[in-house]
């Protein structure tokens, strides 16, 4: 035939009726096909494209997907996640139970474990929990004050509990005045591989809502213009941060940036130590409150007004 012929394709008897002869369309891509691009989308855009068309939607539940979007150990995590739904009775024998009743052992299908491992995991008596960030599968985690140990805690002339649900935790702590601040903390943990960031999520000012309205007393809040809050981080395979930020925002929570650290192994414990110290004894400073400690993916976008403090080490 010459470049010029003209060729002509005869369809097989029924195919492509309603379509018109020789027509295809999206549903006649073969799953393995279509799971090969979804591998490229986030999981938010997976579960949007799983809409489209029979195909899409089953290559959207394939294992080889969501195995991709998983945490290196999400075997570790699922473990606790299990055990975490089995103090709280939830049925399903040792296993977390998946969005859809089904349970999300590390037997149940990857789409199940990722969709459980979204939701807030707690852990050592309630004072931790971890989650999966539902768009990008990024580990995150949060520390409760309860967790911490501050100087001077149980002396109700310097600090009190207070009951909020601006917190994760449903309580923060609260620093009525003292001429030594010290809060610290440490967790011993496989974190999955990757880089974190570290911040105290802070509040000057006692919290209150009246009419329905938020709002804050700020008659207790002092000394944090005078000097910088001093802030550590420290791991067991020797990386330390130090840096320095004051104390702003009254009425608003502010994460402070403590440092970032680096997970080279998901199948290795990291101990973590942090802290927050003013120590300046030459005045007094109070009207702050202490809710937790995040720990995030470094690329994160934050939702919360953040501080980056400065490092000084």
């Amino acid at each position: 035939m010459g470049v010029g012929a003209s060729t002509s394709v005869v369809a097989p008897e029924g195919y492509g009726r309603g379509r018109g002869w020789g027509q295809t369309s999206l549903g006649d891509m073969p799953e393995s096909c279509v799971a090969a691009v979804l591998l490229y989308l986030d999981p938010a855009e997976i579960c949007q494209v799983a809409c489209l068309n029979r195909a899409f939607r089953g290559a959207a539940s394939a294992d080889c997907i969501w195995a991709a979007k998983l945490p290196a150990n999400y075997r570790y995590l699922a473990a606790l996640a299990a055990a975490a739904d089995d103090d709280d009775d939830c049925g399903c024998g040792g296993a977390a139970e998946g969005d859809d009743g089904r349970c999300c052992s590390s037997a149940a299908i990857k789409k199940e474990i990722y969709a459980r491992l979204c939701r807030p995991t707690p852990f050592d008596g309630g004072t931790k929990e971890f989650w999966i960030e539902k768009n990008k599968g990024g580990f995150c985690m949060s520390i409760s004050s309860k967790a911490m140990s501050i100087t001077g805690r149980d002396d109700r002339r310097y600090w009190s509990h207070l009951s909020t649900e601006e917190s994760r935790f449903h309580s923060v702590a609260y620093l009525q005045q003292i001429w030594w601040l010290e809060v610290g903390g440490e967790i011993d943990f496989c974190f999955p591989a990757g880089s974190y960031s570290l911040f105290f999520r802070l509040h000057l000012g006692r919290p209150h809502k009246r009419m329905g309205r938020r709002g804050h007393g700020s008659e207790n809040i002092h000394g944090w213009d005078i000097r910088p809050t001093r802030f550590q981080l420290s791991t067991s395979d020797d990386q330390h941060t130090v840096s320095e930020s004051y104390l702003i925002n009254p009425g608003r929570w502010i994460l402070y940036h403590v440092g970032d650290f680096v997970i080279s192994s998901s199948d290795e414990v990291t101990e973590l130590k942090f802290s927050m110290m003013q120590i300046d004894c030459t005045h007094t400073k109070g009207g702050l409150c202490v809710d937790s400690v995040y720990i995030y993916p470094k690329d994160l976008e934050f939702e919360e007004d953040c501080v980056f403090c400065q490092q000084i080490l």
